[in-house]
């Protein structure tokens, strides 16, 4: 309606020039009538202007909806009741056509932070590999797993891992590849899972990421478990009936020998009652061997509380080290920041850190003057860290990746429990022990909560 008013009224004004026009050349070739014609040329530059301005008004209106359209500028609003030209449903219809572009985007934008909200609390690391080597991590959790470290290029990946970078190029869209992660110390198992979009034309690698080493450290921790506690079955039910018969049978050759007068059988009977003595004695050591794996197979969920680290140190070092000055024995304690503390189970952590001391203390027990340090403070990342390390001879390569695991010990007397069990205690805790030997010499074991 409004565009055939448009018509109609560019009609009348183009036919009024028109008529004008042909009155003006009229009275051009007619004597006498020169007012008039002056009169008649005035009125047909105002209806030329006016049409001119008419025209010009409906492409400006019409200019200024499409810049609103290309410029996303929909809040502007178009009212022609002014400009009388009966275009009213033309300005409501530019109207309503912005409110409708308006709300559109409106739920695009919303539904754009939704999608963001939800890809930023995701707890999976999301990373995008580009093709010109940058690299962008696209929520909370990629963040965190690079913690402070500045992560813009597919080259800042060797800081993790030297062979980490070459690994994420190489994974091929639908495939996933266990790797492993450096994070400050902190050794991670991580499954990468590789896809590939298109944004904008330019083609991207997307990788997502799943922390796995608790769920291998637990599971490798249950087989343990489910192995000790059938070995401890089985061996105890073997061995208890041998080693009641043998400690039985050791005392009746000695009270047969104590009354035996003859001297040959009294000999005789001694190294019976001997040799049935040591197959006791042996018997009743496996026996404790034994029942100390079993506390592998009953650790408790820990009992978590606020652990000043300043009063535990003191009272580890009232309970471990009263006699380490006669054995030439120091003891550097540091806690940085002053203060800290850690959420943990306390008797846990006091039994793990006096193993780890006992352990150092008998590292040095060849050397006249040692030195054991016990320290505790944060990394990068916020998590803390206490340290048990000595001057020590160190640990071999060989052994290094084994002492954590059950059964094995380098000491003569050893069980294999203590590391075993630190391992435990700290898979229990959520965290990790590491073992490294130091470049000043000697080895330091460390705890991340």
């Amino acid at each position: 309606m409004a565009f055939k008013r448009f018509s109609l009224l560019l009609s009348l004004r183009i036919t009024l020039i028109v008529l004008l026009a042909l009155s003006s050349a009229w009275l051009l070739i007619t004597p006498g009538y020169h007012a008039t014609q002056i009169l008649l040329l005035l009125m047909l530059a105002i209806g030329v202007w006016e049409t001119t301005k008419f025209v010009g008004k409906t492409n400006a209106e019409l200019k200024r909806f499409l810049d609103a359209v290309r410029y996303g500028e929909f809040t502007q609003r178009f009212d022609y009741h002014q400009f009388g030209s009966g275009f009213e449903q033309l300005g409501e219809a530019f109207t309503e056509l912005m409110q409708r572009f308006l709300q559109e985007r409106e739920q695009q934008e919303q539904q754009l932070r939704h999608f963001k909200a939800m890809v930023e609390h995701v707890p999976i690391p999301l990373i995008s590999l580009h093709s010109d080597g940058r690299l962008s991590q696209w929520n909370n959790s990629a963040r965190r797993l690079f913690g402070p470290t500045q992560v813009s290029k597919v080259d800042d990946l060797h800081q993790f891992g030297p062979e980490l970078a070459e690994h994420w190029q190489k994974l091929q869209p639908g495939q996933r590849q266990l790797c492993s992660f450096d994070a400050d110390g902190m050794p991670q198992q991580l499954l990468v899972f590789a896809t590939e979009i298109t944004l904008a034309g330019q083609r991207e690698k997307l990788l997502s990421v799943l922390d796995i080493g608790s769920e291998l450290d637990s599971a490798q921790l249950q087989a343990w478990q489910d192995l000790v506690r059938v070995l401890t079955h089985e061996i105890m039910n073997s061995i208890t009936p041998v080693a009641s018969l043998a400690a039985t049978a050791a005392e009746l050759s000695d009270d047969l020998s104590s009354k035996t007068i003859d001297l040959p059988i009294k000999q005789e009977l001694d190294d019976i009652h001997d040799s049935i003595a040591t197959v006791a004695r042996r018997s009743h050591s496996l026996m404790q061997f034994v029942s100390s794996y079993r506390r592998l197979t009953r650790l408790p969920a820990p009992h978590r509380q606020t652990v000043d680290l300043a009063t535990l140190f003191s009272q580890l070092q009232h309970m471990a080290c009263q006699d380490w000055a006669d054995k030439g024995l120091v003891l550097h304690q540091q806690i940085q920041p002053e203060g800290l503390s850690v959420n943990a189970d306390q008797h846990m952590l006091e039994q793990v850190l006096l193993n780890l001391l006992k352990n150092a203390e008998q590292a040095l027990q060849e050397k006249r003057q040692g030195q054991v340090w016990l320290k505790a403070t944060t990394n990068r990342r916020g998590h803390v860290v206490i340290e048990v390390a000595d001057d020590g001879p160190g640990i071999s390569a060989e052994q290094l990746d084994k002492i954590f695991v059950p059964f094995f010990t380098t000491k003569r007397d050893g069980s294999g429990v203590g590391l075993a069990l630190t391992r435990q205690v700290m898979i229990a805790h959520g965290g990790q022990v590491k073992a490294v030997n130091r470049s000043e010499g000697g080895a330091c074991f460390s705890l991340t909560f």
